[in-house]
């Protein structure tokens, strides 16, 4: 073997150990994630299937939309359990009913709640602040005791909070009431789909 042939293989070699602490990273990250998608999946009340789809949906909403208005206006689309809410700003009525059609006719999709505001598109400073309130009523949320933080999803535009969520109605209750106690928030929107409480098994008392 030749001296250059040895020297590009302890060339190799030190490459792969250079390498091992990256690559032991990537592989610790992907785990992490895969659990962490795990545990989302399996505190959230809609089942597999359906949170998928909901995905499916925002992700095929936001291109018809973006392609139809051409890039026009600041449109937020956010599915959960196949009822799409439409938040941001369009410059026209026109758009903001186009909006809706066009979501409307994305597939599995069952309610479309427009709640576009005909403006300017917002500033990357209203954005900020909206993304600052969502994060403090998640906050908030953690450690109430009613109702789990992961049944309820927030979101913010222009400090209006929309919550939305598989719950009962004490549970969206007290929701609504942290909601509106968080700094910051001007308004709160229920777009709640209600669910009957879980039933209470019986306690066997022996005597």
């Amino acid at each position: 073997m030749t001296g250059c042939a040895i020297s590009r293989r302890w060339a190799a070699a030190g490459l792969l150990l250079a390498l091992a602490p990256v690559l032991q990273a990537c592989v610790e990250a992907i785990l992490i994630g895969s659990v962490a998608t795990g545990v989302i999946l399996a505190t959230d009340r809609r089942q597999f299937e359906v949170i998928f789809a909901d995905q499916r949906i925002e992700s095929s909403a936001v291109d018809r939309v973006g392609e139809a208005l051409k890039g026009q206006g600041h449109v937020v689309v956010t599915s959960f359990n196949y009822t799409v809410l439409l938040t941001g700003e369009v410059p026209t009525a026109q758009a903001k009913v186009r909006a809706e059609k066009i979501v409307g006719e994305v597939p599995q999709v069952k309610t479309v709640v427009n709640e576009l505001q005909i403006a300017g598109t917002s500033s990357a400073t209203s954005r900020s602040s909206d993304a600052y309130i969502t994060s403090k009523v998640k906050s908030n949320f953690l450690g109430n005791g009613k109702f789990r933080p992961t049944d309820v999803k927030v979101v913010t535009e222009a400090g209006v909070v929309y919550l939305l969520g598989l719950v009962t109605r004490e549970e969206a209750d007290a929701a609504t009431g942290i909601t509106r106690g968080t700094g910051g928030v001007q308004k709160v929107v229920r777009v709640f789909e209600y669910v009957a409480p879980p039933t209470r098994k019986p306690v066997s008392v022996t005597e």
